[in-house]
């Protein structure tokens, strides 16, 4: 069975995690929130979570896939975090597992030191763009992937990402779709 952490830092995107974690159990991914701080993490818009797990007593070896959402300042904490840095070099180092950025996350590519040359979007703020002069920045399309990297725009992308990353996984993600009537109307 395919795991997914999402990591969850102090001013996340409540809509580009919580509804990627709920997207992810409906497709039978065991999916777990993982607070780099405390067991309670507050959002860009003041929504108080309970984390699953906490970073520093996860091994997130057992993970096949990490997902970073946006939101701000959760993003820039991610990215400020050495330990989520160190992951996001080891899971790009192999490539049987993936990181999913979304929004502002791509930033964490970046202070990882692992954005040069790779083919990716983000939240299409000019700040972010200009960051991101030493790749091969995709700024027409609502995700890329590059191998194990895959990224997205921001929450209007999430449902459309989240069933990305279910195949990419190896899962199916049109009955997830279907039954969440997102095929009735956008696909």
């Amino acid at each position: 069975m395919k795991k997914v952490a999402v990591l969850l830092a102090n001013g996340f995107e409540e809509g580009e995690a919580l509804f990627t974690i709920d997207i992810f159990r409906r497709a039978g991914i065991i999916c777990d929130s993982i607070s780099i701080a405390e067991e309670f993490v507050t959002s860009s818009r003041n929504i108080t979570v309970k984390a699953d797990k906490l970073l520093g007593n996860s091994n997130l070896a057992e993970y096949d896939m990490i997902f970073l959402p946006g939101g701000q300042p959760g993003a820039t904490n991610l990215s400020k975090d050495e330990r989520v840095l160190q992951i996001v070099r080891n899971f790009l180092a192999d490539d049987k597992k993936f990181v999913a950025a979304i929004c502002a996350a791509p930033m964490v590519l970046k202070s990882a030191g692992v954005s040069k040359g790779r083919i990716l979007t983000s939240y299409p703020s000019d700040e972010l763009k200009a960051m991101f002069s030493d790749a091969n920045y995709i700024d027409d399309k609502m995700f890329v992937q590059d191998g194990n990297l895959l990224t997205s725009r921001g929450p209007a992308t999430v449902m459309p990402f989240a069933y990305k990353l279910i195949d990419v996984l190896g899962g199916d993600s049109k009955p997830i779709s279907k039954a969440m009537l997102f095929d009735n109307f956008f696909a």
